[in-house]
């Protein structure tokens, strides 16, 4: 008896099916007929399907065979491409890693600038090789295992330096006699004699410091410097112990070194401008799905009226600029250097379920006088114009660092 009671249920799907079979094609064919929620929700699949499809037919029809995986990050970076914004960017799972994975090398721990005669030491990392056999900032690399530097590209000259851990290398290293250069009104470094020695320095695997400080006697007055790399998680604590230690030893002023410091964290920001100034704006945020924020300081300084400098160049962007500028335009600090960067919007990076990421750019912010520094990532910012200008020329050599500490020397007298 119950298969009797099923049965004329089965001839309705029966007669129903082939109709439905029918409709579904049709509709396929002419999705404007669809209501407006089904439409979309069509509409979204199909395009889906579309971009599967490509891949497939090219994963199993082109000439040579690659591989689904590549096409398909091939794929959301094409989307990304599209969008016109040099910030946002596509991650393939090896680059997600990479990207999150501390920076190190093999060397000796020091920053170079090109010169004609060799490679001037820009800055020499703290608990370094170089900073161990006493090479100072300034001071001009001009032979490698008594090869001379002089017609050699930055990178022959410094591909010389690099080599095995544990291994040695002898440079020559010229100084000027009488400690940094000055800078004349034309914004050259001031001539001088020097003097030449052989140094010799043990190579190691050099993970490179978010913080980098000195001392330094500027016209009889005391002066720190902090260099700073990157924002990155902990910065400000580094940041911090570096600001104590200088007041500790008796400086007068601070010069913050932003140089080629490419941002970071906004959170980081915060609270490393928070290190200098007592209460206020440091930064507003806006975006389409992110909440409009006002970021303020954390009401905890500890160098609140420490006389400063910050050095910034074309390359000082992202967090960097927030810093700068909120030391701007709450007067606590002078800005010596060039334009910066211009950048104006920030990031967020967004996990895939491949391993990669999406660092898309999702919002702007503004300066407390509310300064947008950028052009919204599709076009040149205005970046933060300095107080002082340097000659770029100038600014990213050991001249642009002397330039900022007798600025900030004339300041503190």
């Amino acid at each position: 008896m119950p298969a009797r009671k099923r049965q004329p249920l089965i001839v309705v799907l029966a007669v129903l099916l082939p109709i439905l079979l029918v409709v579904g094609i049709w509709l396929g064919g002419h999705p404007e007929d669809l209501p407006a929620f089904a439409r979309s929700t069509f509409d979204a699949n199909h395009q889906t399907q579309v971009v599967d499809e490509a891949i497939t037919r090219i994963a199993s029809d082109y000439y040579r065979p690659i591989g689904k995986s590549q096409l398909a990050n091939a794929s959301i970076a094409g989307v990304v491409a599209s969008l016109g914004d040099r910030f946002s960017h596509y991650l393939t799972p090896k680059e997600f890693h990479e990207f999150n994975s501390p920076p190190s090398f093999t060397g000796i721990g020091v920053v170079v600038t090109p010169e004609h005669r060799g490679l001037m030491i820009a800055r020499v990392f703290d608990s370094s090789p170089a900073r161990r056999a006493g090479l100072r900032a300034g001071e001009l690399i001009v032979t490698v295992n008594g090869r001379s530097l002089v017609g050699l590209s930055a990178d022959a000259a410094t591909a010389l330096i690099k080599g095995a851990p544990g291994t040695d290398v002898l440079l020559g290293i010229e100084r000027r006699v009488g400690g940094q250069a000055t800078i004349t009104r034309a914004g050259h470094p001031a001539k001088g004699h020097s003097s030449r020695r052989t140094v010799r320095v043990t190579r190691a695997t050099i993970s490179e410091p978010v913080v980098a400080s000195a001392t330094r006697t500027v016209h009889g007055v005391k002066l720190g410097v902090i260099a700073l790399a990157t924002f990155s998680p902990g910065a400000h604590g580094e940041v911090a112990e570096a600001v104590e230690k200088q007041l500790h030893a008796g400086v007068r002023g601070i010069v913050f070194d932003l140089r080629a410091n490419g941002g970071g964290l906004v959170e980081e920001a915060r609270l490393i401008a928070s290190l200098f100034i007592a209460r206020g704006m440091i930064v507003s945020t806006r975006g389409r799905t992110q909440p409009s924020e006002s970021i303020t300081a954390t009401g905890d300084p500890i160098a609140p009226k420490t006389p400063m400098v910050v050095l910034v160049d074309h390359n000082t962007a992202s967090s960097s600029e927030i810093v700068t500028a909120a030391l701007q335009d709450h007067r606590r600090a002078t800005v010596v250097g060039t334009h910066t960067f211009g950048k104006g919007v920030f990031q967020e990076e967004e996990p895939l379920s491949n391993g990669g990421a999406l660092d898309i750019t999702v919002g702007e912010y503004f300066t407390p006088n509310g300064r947008n520094l950028g052009g919204g990532g599709v076009k040149q910012g205005a970046g933060i114009t300095p107080e002082v200008l340097l000659p770029s020329g100038v600014v990213d050599s050991p001249q642009g660092l002397t330039a900022a500490l007798n600025r900030l020397a004339a300041k503190v007298k």
